[in-house]
């Protein structure tokens, strides 16, 4: 091992053990310091309202009609209905208002004067912000008149959620079907959990004047405005994205090193070893492709949701597949397609650099690909049994719809995934095993990586696992987030990284000493900022300020290293431009051009948009998120996995001519497409929701008067020309895949 790759193992160890002690020390922190769920709410005048279990049933309840997938809470979720934190504290606001107003002048809030208007809003926040929460006996006391306000709003949302016609175009405008709840019990839990959730939106942590929540969302009537941490810390993760980039782009400059192009006369792979286990994942693509057509399917069915809230096309679809079923599937299936692309990579690689296929690996193989079917279908038929209330609460965690975006799945699907990734990580260390022990092995290091990330991605998952069926919400947001930003964006991010370098490797385009330090710095710089970064998802989640201070300066840190992916995109469109054999593995290459691009676009750029915390303030949860999210989850993580999918294709498939054709309409279809729906849709939308937020809070930017004007309708029907675009995008790709791998001479060859 060279100096320098000592020095960078060192680094890789450091900035690893830091920053997991930094996220380990203030979750503990969140866990001490998360709004307390009450054990009894009464009343000054002594009549107990609610007790805990109806607060954490209501949080169930929330969860069993699709929970994040149905609206949001606190900012994270769905967005065609609204975030019910800040739609129930401005209509708590608006009815306290009156009230008092009715109480001192004898007319409503609206009739009063400006003068009044100002009086009975200090009245109101002198009221409703100060903390009356009992440490020492867990009680938390309100004023009659709030008890009142939440009457009120238990009629409101009983009347919402079931078939009342006062509230049929409503229900239309959200997406939500008649009847989503029909038990008046559950219906009173759900509004307790809703009652809790907004008040710790409101009312001032402990010795402070900024509420649980950090003042989020932003409400004028009740003071919840952007602090000074807030603006303080947004303007230190800029000043350091600044510097660190500078820092960076001087490194890179001093770093480089000009090295001759290693382009073999032949193709390297083409002398290699092709196993029995490597032929049959044939049939991991084809999950992925039917996959793919399934989940574009379900984000077609499921954007048309957002102009026709209870149907298709008059198609009455709610009945049967409601808006919170489509959209589980679509992020769910997501992950799941994205996934099992990446893991057929491992299982490829993994016999490719051994040579052979330990005993009994093909069955390890079969066994797992049966076992990802089954998580696969089994999550989603039980998601859609509890959404549909056919489940009790317990039944609901455990098989049904756990309520939270992206680990929707049941508590036991989750365990059988998570002991399927381990089952694969046996699969990866198997053939690797022989080739660890052999002394003065060149690829010691890079397997050793290699390694270690499988290992991350088959322990991190368990994350999922870290909170129970009533954990408080602001705990299991933190556990959640390492799930989504950790295991999808960062075990996966360095998986990727080795993986390619491999391919790189074994492809004879650099040399493995090469790959080794470049995949241990990128990874370095990666988890630098990723780790840590976390914390910018739980500005507004009920954590510490320093969750925000951290947050803030080391997600600026994420984007550094995206400043100079034109780089990468060069060198691979440098790679894909060679003639002779290398240009059989031109449109791989494409799609890493494409993985490249979108990350400094998609990650990048529509990233930072919601990273400062001020930023954040104010469009959590708006479609700058979705527009964050297609064109980081697909645009990186999906092109990339189609990209890894093609080079295992290519390998398995050597003496086939690949029909170009297909291949050019599914690049340029699903780039074009991806990038018209963010351009024409999603984008605008976002800066128009973002413009309406800050000027009137966040309920009016999620609001059904705000987001079915024409104008704004209009703007969701654009989407539809990227999405037919990106459709044929997907068609032309899950073709040739079948054409390919079920053509009888093809079998032969």
């Amino acid at each position: 091992m060279s100096n320098k790759q000592k020095k960078l193992w060192i680094a890789f160890a450091i900035v690893m053990l830091f920053s997991f002690g930094v996220l380990g020390y203030y979750g503990i922190e969140i866990y001490q310091e998360a709004p307390p769920v009450p054990t009894e709410v009464k009343t000054t005048t002594g009549e107990v309202i609610l007790s805990d279990k109806d607060i954490k049933d209501g949080q169930n309840v929330w969860q069993s009609i699709g929970g994040q997938e149905v609206g949001s809470v606190w900012g994270h979720g769905a967005y065609v209905a609204p975030d019910w934190t800040a739609d129930y504290l401005h209509r708590e606001a608006l009815y306290l208002l009156d009230y008092y107003a009715k109480e001192k002048y004898n007319k409503t809030y609206a009739e009063s004067s400006l003068e009044e208007q100002a009086y009975l809003k200090a009245h109101l926040q002198a009221n409703i912000r100060p903390n009356t929460y009992d440490k020492a006996t867990g009680i938390l006391t309100i004023t009659p008149e709030r008890n009142m306000a939440r009457l009120y709003l238990q009629e409101y949302y009983s009347k919402l959620f079931t078939d009342d016609p006062e509230f049929a175009q409503l229900r239309k405008d959200y997406a939500i079907p008649n009847n989503s709840i029909t038990d008046p019990v559950r219906l009173q839990q759900m509004n307790a959990f809703f009652f809790w959730a907004t008040w710790a939106t409101v009312t001032n942590r402990p010795d402070s004047d900024i509420s649980y929540t950090h003042n989020w969302p932003a409400e004028d009537l009740v003071g919840n405005v952007a602090t000074t941490p807030l603006l303080a810390w947004s303007g230190v993760s800029i000043i350091l994205l600044i510097f660190t980039v500078g820092v960076l782009v001087y490194y890179h400059v001093a770093s480089k090193q000009e090295e001759e192009e290693m382009v073999p006369v032949k193709d390297p792979v083409s002398n290699g070893t092709v196993t029995k286990s490597m032929t049959i994942l044939k049939k991991y693509f084809w999950v992925v492709c039917l996959l793919m057509l399934l989940q574009v399917g379900l984000g077609i069915i499921t954007a048309h949701y957002g102009v026709e809230g209870q149907g298709l096309y008059g198609i009455p679809l709610d009945k049967i597949l409601p808006y919170s079923v489509t959209r589980t599937w679509h992020t769910q299936l997501a992950i799941f397609w994205i996934a099992t692309a990446w893991l057929g990579t491992g299982l490829y690689i993994s016999p490719a650099v051994g040579g052979k296929d330990p005993k009994f690996q093909v069955f390890g193989v079969n066994f797992l690909f049966v076992a990802l079917l089954i998580i696969v279908l089994g999550s989603m038929i039980g998601q859609w049994f509890g959404i549909m209330q056919k489940l009790d609460l317990v039944q609901n965690f455990w098989f049904g719809h756990q309520g939270y975006e992206y680990v929707d799945l049941g508590r036991f699907w989750q365990i059988f995934l998570f002991v399927g990734l381990f089952v694969w990580l046996a699969l990866m260390i198997r053939p690797l095993i022989p080739v660890l022990k052999e002394k003065g092995s060149q690829h010691r290091n890079l397997i050793i990586l290699f390694l270690i990330s499988c290992g991350a991605i088959a322990l991190f998952y368990g994350a999922g696992l870290m909170w129970g069926r009533q954990t408080n919400l602001a705990i299991a947001e933190y556990w959640r987030w390492w799930v989504v930003h950790l295991w999808v964006e960062g075990f996966f991010e360095v998986f990727a990284t080795v993986v390619l370098a491999f391919l790189f490797v074994r492809m004879g385009l650099i040399k493995t000493k090469t790959a080794t330090n470049g995949a241990l710095f990128s990874t370095i710089v990666f988890m630098s900022g990723g780790i840590i970064g976390t914390f910018h998802h739980l500005y507004f989640s009920g954590t510490p300020t320093a969750v925000m201070a951290l947050g803030a300066t080391f997600s600026a840190l994420e984007v550094v290293p995206l400043t100079l992916i034109g780089y990468e995109a060069y060198e691979n469109y440098k790679i894909s431009t060679h003639k002779g054999w290398l240009q059989d593995y031109k449109w791989p290459i494409y799609f890493m051009v494409a993985v490249a691009f979108w990350n400094f676009l998609g990650a990048g750029v529509f990233g930072f948009i919601i990273n400062p915390p001020i930023a954040l303030y104010y469009v959590q949860g708006l479609n700058t998120t979705p527009l964050h999210g297609h064109t980081a989850l697909f645009g990186v993580y999906g092109m990339l996995g189609i990209g890894l999918m093609l080079f295992v294709l290519r390998s398995i498939y050597r003496n086939v001519q690949w029909n170009e054709k297909l291949l050019k309409i599914g690049f340029w279809g699903l780039n074009l497409g991806l990038l018209l729906m963010a351009l024409l849709s999603l984008l605008p939308i976002g800066i128009w929701q973002a413009i309406e937020s800050i000027q009137h809070g966040m309920w009016y930017a999620r609001s059904s008067e705000l987001m079915q004007l024409p104008a704004m309708n209009t703007l969701k029907w654009l989407r539809t020309i990227g999405d037919v675009i990106f459709t044929v995008g997907i068609f032309a790709i899950v073709l040739f895949v079948f054409k390919l791998t079920l053509k009888k001479d093809n079998h032969e060859k």
